[in-house]
């Protein structure tokens, strides 16, 4: 199940990359509002049809609210601002580190000290994943604009991974995955449509083909599919190995680039993507004498 779980997050958030350049145009802060105002109506409607749609206390919303916040509103809008100002497959490199900071995080606040093979292997697969887009980054260094880029994205990967230990948190209350989602996705939509109207941006959909087929594929399986997934993987794995398949998605997002961007395959590339799969092995390869051990 765990094995599903990750090909179903790798695969929604790999190809999401490539839908969030098809809302370039719009502002970010509108863009994510229709996003999540739309995956939070098409679950709400999906649990209430199932039965599946539960009440929450005002106290449980404390926690719906900062998980909103920082996994459904901040978040996004520093990595949708991060694009504007460098390549999203950049942006796709540095959200990798969300590996390390749910590793942090959880030492900071839990006093969980991580795993040896937790770091080894997320620093075996951010490697590869630097050397898959070693083109980008070369390209970045001489743009002004790129610092700016970078500590966008750094602080909006920052943002996911409170999110990733806020989702526990939350869904300890005794609200089920699907509930506490949906309750997050409105908090966020809330968050997002009030800064858009504090910054006077019109709340109007553009109506291309362009715009509402990236808007459809980031609302279902990139909000609603992934991030049940997701969050079900942070609950069955926890939030540092569950981080690991953001060093995944980027070789979904660089074989999309290769077929409709273009992308280029070079040498350290190819060295890059071994790398990312010896990672994995770090992390998930079960140990022999451990499990002699246990039993």
């Amino acid at each position: 199940m765990t094995a599903l779980l990750f090909a179903i997050v790798t695969l929604a958030w790999g190809f999401s990359w490539f839908a969030i350049k098809l809302q370039l145009g719009v502002p970010p802060e509108v863009a994510i509002f229709h996003r999540f105002v739309l995956a939070a109506v098409l679950l709400w409607l999906g649990l209430l049809v199932t039965g599946r749609f539960r009440p929450a206390t005002w106290a449980q919303h404390r926690w719906f609210a900062v998980l909103g916040g920082t996994l459904f509103g901040l978040n996004f809008l520093l990595i949708y601002g991060a694009t504007l100002h460098i390549a999203s497959g950049v942006v796709s490199v540095v959200f990798t580190a969300a590996t390390i900071f749910n590793a942090f995080n959880q030492w900071l606040f839990f006093r969980v000290r991580p795993q040896a093979r937790v770091l080894a292997g997320a620093a075996c697969g951010m490697t590869g994943i630097a050397l898959l887009f070693a083109s980008e980054w070369a390209g970045v260094t001489g743009r002004p604009e790129a610092a700016m880029g970078i500590l966008l994205a750094l602080g909006g990967t920052y943002a996911f991974s409170l999110g990733n230990l806020v989702s526990v948190r939350a869904a300890a209350g005794g609200t089920d995955l699907p509930n506490v989602t949906l309750r997050g996705m409105c908090w966020g939509s809330a968050f997002l449509g009030l800064f858009a109207l504090v910054q006077g941006k019109s709340f109007a959909v553009e109506m291309s083909w362009r715009y509402l087929g990236g808007l459809a594929y980031l609302a279902i399986p990139g909000s609603i599919l992934a991030f049940l997934a997701y969050l079900a993987l942070v609950g069955r794995a926890g939030p540092a190995r569950a981080a690991y398949v953001t060093v995944l998605f980027p070789l979904v997002a660089l074989s999309v680039s290769t077929m409709a961007e273009g992308y280029v395959w070079t040498t350290p590339a190819l060295i890059g993507l071994p790398l990312i799969l010896v990672g994995n092995l770090i992390i998930f390869a079960r140990l022999p004498g451990r499990q002699a051990t246990r039993a």
